[in-house]
């Protein structure tokens, strides 16, 4: 009986194992970020003023920072625009304060995402390491701040 449980608690951890390397091998890009969410002391939080900062000192990255920025805001707006009239046909012909709300939420998220793509193709974020701005402003505010 005791080989029995070794056996499966061996098959469960080889699974297991395959499991976290299969998902490390996707999520490898989550490495970038490690070094500075994964500190002993956290960093400070930056203001705007900080970001305009960076912008200002940073003709390549700063760019790339500001319309990866602008793209958040036009997401933004897209939610606020999907939640609010997603939830207004909901509640003119249902007058179901529960639907009403669930589709708030869902209006929020399509809308968000819709946003997001209108953002993508219009500020042509799919040519730009947005990424890589984003660790190149975390290297200076870390410098900045230490």
């Amino acid at each position: 009986m005791a080989e029995d449980s070794s056996s499966s608690q061996s098959f469960l951890r080889k699974h297991w194992e395959g499991y976290k390397e299969f998902w490390g091998e996707r999520f490898s890009f989550l490495d970038n970020y490690s070094r500075f969410i994964k500190r002993d002391k956290p960093l400070p939080s930056w203001s705007e003023s900080d970001v305009e900062e960076f912008i200002a000192s940073d003709p390549v990255h700063g760019s790339i920072l500001k319309t990866a920025r602008e793209a958040a805001k036009i997401s933004a707006v897209g939610g606020i625009i999907g939640a609010v009239s997603t939830a207004g046909v909901a509640w003119k012909y249902s007058r179901s304060l529960h639907g009403a709300t669930l589709s708030l939420g869902a209006g929020a998220v399509f809308g968000w995402t819709f946003g997001q793509e209108v953002a993508n193709h219009w500020l042509q974020l799919y040519r730009m390491d947005t990424m890589a701005a984003q660790v190149k402003f975390m290297e200076w505010w870390q410098n900045k701040v230490e």
